[in-house]
Order: structure tokens, then sequence, then C-alpha cells
């Protein structure tokens, strides 16, 4: 949901790749952990549908998000997943990945980029989240 802020679209992008990772399990080679080569495959098809549909919602927020979140923090909440989806897409995948408590040995993995790197980014885009908050708080 995070790659695409489409409820319905994220649902046909599970779906396919779904059906590719059932179709593809009997090259799993084992090189890396399961479920890093299962979210490899999914955000490659949300890639590529970013890229093919080259739409990007970037100021509607996913309604169900809204009902998990206390009514005093739902404006910041909202103000965040704003800020989010309109960072560049690998710094979006990053950052989502880092807030889902994903290792960062993991990410680097499926973004395909050293640790290193990936913590630089991490710590880069905190940095640049942190002050579009500031300006938002004033």
């Amino acid at each position: 949901m995070g790659y695409v802020n489409d409820h319905d679209w994220a649902k046909d992008i599970a779906q396919e790749s779904f059906v590719t990772i059932w179709q593809q399990l009997p090259k799993f080679r084992g090189e890396a952990a399961i479920g890093t080569w299962i979210f490899r495959i999914t955000s490659n098809h949300c890639l590529r549908q970013i890229e093919r549909q080259n739409r990007m919602p970037r100021s509607e927020m996913p309604e169900q998000i809204i009902d998990h979140i206390e009514p005093d923090r739902e404006p910041q909440v909202q103000f965040l997943y704003k800020c989010i989806a309109e960072l560049p897409e690998t710094d979006r995948i990053i950052i989502s990945l880092e807030l889902e408590d994903i290792k960062q040995a993991e990410i680097a993995k499926i973004v395909g980029l050293s640790e290193t790197n990936i913590r630089v980014k991490v710590h880069r885009i905190k940095e640049r989240l942190a002050k579009k908050f500031e300006n938002y708080e004033h």
C-alpha cells in the first residue's frame, strides 16, 4: 500500500505478486532469506506498475490508516505519509521498510545497495522529514 497509495491497485499488485511467487518458487535458490526474495518480487511488481501507469496520487492518504490513529495525532500522521509519498521511489521504499522494522541489512539486499549506503540514506531521509515537520508545526 505504501508504494501506490491506492487500495484497489495495491490489491491487484499483491495478487499478481503472489501468482509470480507461486510460479517462481521452484527457481528459488536459497541465496537470500525467503522473505527477502518474496519482498523483492513484490517490490519489482510495484515499481513496474508505477512505471507503466506513471501515476502516483501524492496528496491522498489511504482511508484505512485513519481507523488506527489516535485522533489528536491524525493530522501529523497524514502529513508524514504525504511527505513520504513525495519522496523519490528508492527513498520511499527504504523509509517504508525502515518504518516496518526491517533490518537495514535486509533493506540493502532488497534495494540492491550496500548496508552503509542504506544507513546514510535512512539518516538523510529522516533529516528531510524532520525539516518538513518543523515547517509544518510552525
